[in-house]
């Protein structure tokens, strides 16, 4: 099997591109089962692994990075549009 994305934590909710994904395609990680992904994931972004609903907290690094500010369907990109980070609040 050939990789196209990175599942970094058994916690994470969502995985990263490797290279460009296209909607459609299948998600190909360590770790997870394949997926088709509903829309475009530049490289170096994130998809949801599975349904996440608005208030719910996006996990990567197996840490809380960011809150959902809507719902996210499995294979959606995630992002600043449906998202606002935890890194910088206090």
């Amino acid at each position: 099997m050939k990789e196209n994305a990175l599942l970094i934590h058994p916690r994470d909710n969502v995985i990263v591109a490797l290279r460009d994904l296209a909607a459609g395609e299948e998600v190909k990680a360590k770790g997870i089962d394949g997926f088709p992904l509903l829309e475009k994931i530049p490289a170096s972004h994130k998809a949801a692994l599975r349904d996440i609903p608005a208030g719910e907290e996006i996990i990567k690094y197996g840490e809380v990075v960011a809150v959902c500010t809507r719902d996210i369907k499995k294979g959606q990109w995630v992002h600043i549009h449906n998202l606002e980070s935890k890194r910088w609040k206090k």
